[in-house]
């Protein structure tokens, strides 16, 4: 993942298509432990749950700019918020299940069993702290604002725990310990990714009304 955000904007665009096809092929043999009702269901909100997110993903990244005298639209790539996006959200999945294991006493949703209401908290604060002192620190940063970094990690952090718990309710609905096994011991491509998709959407709606 890391090499596709950073080497160019082709290799971006070719991770999230990645992404989408292995969260779409997974979604669908989820899909199909359902009764038919909930299986059509499924068709109709696959668009919306894994392909509408990426696709604001790649906007999040890509952007068309004019270049004085040009008739034509360029387009330039910024690695900037993605990164924003994946790192809260990292981060905030690492340090709650740290605080989680150290003090976590109170469960947070019967859905997720492992979760507690201390590691949810935890990861949120400190994924917003680091993400604010990133943000101060890093001189390529200086490009966004601090309290963009900040904003956009409390909300990668809140939704990025409901795209967690969402993606735990499909697989018990379908009997299932992980989505799939693309990488062995760390589940399928919506295990990885399940946070992101549905964090994105927010974040881009941030970025479109506070950031361009």
């Amino acid at each position: 993942m890391i090499a596709g955000l950073f080497i160019n904007i082709w290799s971006f665009i070719t991770l999230c298509t990645l992404i989408i096809c292995g969260c779409f092929y997974e979604f669908l043999k989820i899909a199909e432990r359902f009764d038919k009702r909930k299986y059509y269901l499924c068709m109709l909100i696959a668009p919306f749950y894994i392909v509408m997110p990426m696709l604001m993903m790649m906007r999040l990244g890509i952007h068309t700019i004019v270049y004085p005298g040009a008739t034509e639209t360029t387009l330039v790539y910024n690695p900037l918020l993605p990164c924003v996006a994946i790192l809260s959200i990292w981060i905030n999945d690492t340090m709650a299940y740290i605080v989680g294991s150290w003090i976590g006493k109170m469960p947070f949703s019967k859905i997720s069993p492992k979760k507690t209401w201390e590691g949810t908290i935890g990861g949120a604060v400190l994924s917003i702290g680091a993400m604010g002192l990133l943000g101060y620190l890093l001189p390529a940063a200086h490009q966004l604002p601090v309290i963009h970094w900040i904003c956009l990690a409390a909300i990668c952090s809140i939704f990025g725990t409901a795209g967690d718990l969402l993606e735990s309710k499909l697989k018990r609905m379908a009997g299932l310990k992980d989505s799939g096994s693309f990488m062995p011991g760390h589940g399928g491509f919506l295990d990885r990714f399940d946070s992101l998709l549905i964090a994105l959407p927010f974040a881009w709606l941030y970025a479109v009304l506070f950031i361009s």
